[in-house]
């Protein structure tokens, strides 16, 4: 499996061939949103929607070899394709992994001027859930 920061690179990578076309932008996030795997209906309960969200995000997760993969579903296209990169990025990684991960690659293809402020919050929130269930298992596995 590949780093983070290389799985980061090579989003950096995808973005830059869209170049400043901001609709082809918002167009292809909401693409990789739709390449997200089915989402169990009943895990669309209140409990694994992201608090911070302005759209309904649902996040769970389920470890496999020690790792934390995340599953994810959202009510807009836009919100989905943004968990669909983090998934990319952090899922089938170690706890540690995923809290150690400097996730510069938001920046770098310029996120933060595509979606605008409120999305900006909610993708922080996506972010900050993901690490506190890296942390949450982290945690158990160092209580075994």
């Amino acid at each position: 499996m590949t780093d983070i920061n290389k799985v980061q690179d090579e989003i950096i990578d995808e973005f830059e061939i869209l170049g400043d076309d901001r609709e082809s932008t918002i167009f292809y996030i909401m693409e990789l949103g739709n390449q997200l795997g089915a989402f169990p209906e009943e895990e669309k309960t209140e409990d694994n929607i992201i608090k911070g969200c302005q759209s309904k995000v649902w996040l769970i997760t389920t470890t496999e070899d020690d790792k934390v993969v995340f599953h994810a579903d959202s009510n807009t296209d836009i919100t989905k394709g943004l968990i669909s990169l983090l998934i990319r990025v952090m899922s089938g990684r170690t706890p540690q992994e995923i809290i150690n991960a400097d996730l510069y690659f938001i920046e770098k293809i310029g996120m933060g001027g595509i979606i605008g402020s409120q999305r900006s919050n909610g993708l922080a929130a996506m972010i900050k859930q993901m690490k506190f269930y890296a942390i949450a298992y982290q945690s158990k596995m160092n209580a075994l």
